[in-house]
């Protein structure tokens, strides 16, 4: 490891401290992150770098390279993610949002905050850098596209990078714990909507009506039978109803329910069979009790899986920074995140760092009005990005070991 960044991290805590609470007290939704996008482009442009704003809507593109850079150079990928939730916060915290309805409850403003961190260290040594770095705040993570949207958009062109790393802080997992592993880290996501029609009337007269809560509950409750009964008891899969609208007053019969949830797999034989299967269950109850249905499938995200070669990179990194003891492995989580369409484009790793500190009250999950991690990490996310950089470009240098595989 270079010695230098640790120390140079380190030194950065502070600022970092005060970069993440001021985008924690003024969150912004995804594809509205117009305040956080121009502070970063700010001190960006501040570190002399070429900037490119307006990536995606609201991402931001940042080039690192060095005065004697080749043509033939490699380009690594570092990607942060900028966007808020819509939650209303309840940490009490003296820097809790300022936005009514909206909060930092997953951890973005820490990777924004550690993505500048990494963009000053790397400007700060960017001659002796084996290649270049291009620097990727994203937006709109949360399930709305944002990192297909930057790449619609050219974040991966001029020049195309070959590899791909990234991290999030993680409130579960002990403090600076960093969870390196190849293959499926996290699961691939899908959102999908059901709208029952039926025909509504007077709850005195139920046998005048089609009565759409009631068939909604029954599709709430078939659909529980897809992982249960359909999908091999050694695959991984989740069928989740999150929402369920229907109805105005008690003594009038619904006409129309709607259905909104979440579909959650690994294989992509097993993720078809999830679609298919919600549609025909809701098909099949509303033949058998008289009603009608639309059915959407939104694809969100695929799996989010690392490369053989781009995870033994990020596991030396890794215990260089925080020790061989404190680098692990988890069974892959059924969380989505959209980092996974850089990593099917760029092969590289994706990695946790811990950011629980139970002793001191946090521990609460994320999306959780109650998030929070523990800030003393953030320099240990900086160290491990800039590091990896380094070490991917060196490795294509000539006695370097290719780790693009």
């Amino acid at each position: 490891m270079n010695q230098w960044i640790q120390r140079e991290a380190d030194e950065l805590l502070s600022k970092l401290v005060e970069w993440r609470r001021d985008f924690h007290r003024h969150p912004e939704l995804g594809f509205e992150e117009i305040r956080t996008a121009g502070i970063v482009t700010a001190h960006l442009q501040g570190l002399g770098l070429e900037v490119s704003s307006g990536v995606g809507k609201t991402g931001v593109v940042a080039l690192v390279e060095p005065d004697d850079l080749t043509a033939d150079s490699e380009t690594v990928l570092l990607r942060f993610d900028m966007d808020a939730l819509p939650i209303q916060e309840d940490t009490g915290l003296p820097f809790a949002s300022e936005a009514p309805g909206v909060m930092h409850a997953c951890g973005h403003d820490g990777h924004t905050a550690i993505g500048m961190g990494v963009a000053q260290l790397l400007a700060r040594h960017r001659n002796e850098l084996p290649g270049r770095v291009k620097l990727v705040f994203q937006p709109a993570e949360e399930g709305l596209g944002g990192a297909l949207a930057m790449i619609s958009d050219g974040a991966l062109d001029a020049p195309r990078p070959a590899t791909a790393y990234g991290l999030h802080l993680w409130s579960r997992l002990p403090f600076k714990e960093v969870v390196v592993q190849p293959g499926p880290l996290w699961a691939a996501a899908d959102q999908f909507s059901l709208m029952i029609q039926g025909k509504g009337g007077h709850g005195a007269t139920p046998h005048d009506t089609i009565d759409a809560t009631l068939v909604a509950c029954q599709v709430v409750v078939a659909l529980q039978s897809i992982v249960s009964r359909n999908t091999d008891p050694a695959d991984t899969a989740v069928v989740s109803v999150g929402a369920f609208h229907s109805g105005t007053v008690g003594n009038i019969i619904s006409e129309r329910a709607v259905l909104e949830g979440t579909v959650r797999s690994f294989e992509p034989a097993v993720r078809s069979l999830l679609h298919r299967r919600i549609d025909e269950i809701c098909a099949g109850v509303c033949q058998a009790l008289g009603a009608t249905y639309e059915f959407s499938m939104r694809s969100c995200v695929p799996p989010t899986s690392n490369s053989v070669a781009g995870a033994q990179l990020m596991e030396q990194v890794a215990s260089a920074v925080v020790g061989a003891q404190n680098v692990t492995q988890i069974p892959p989580m059924m969380v989505g995140e959209d980092m996974a369409e850089f990593l099917n484009r760029a092969p590289g790793c994706f990695v946790l760092v811990g950011a629980a500190s139970p002793e001191d009250g946090i521990f609460s999950p994320h999306h959780s009005p109650t998030f929070n991690f523990e800030e003393r990490v953030l320099p240990t996310g900086v160290a491990l990005l800039t590091e990896a950089a380094f070490a991917q470009l060196a490795s294509r240098q000539p006695g370097g070991k290719a780790t693009d595989e």
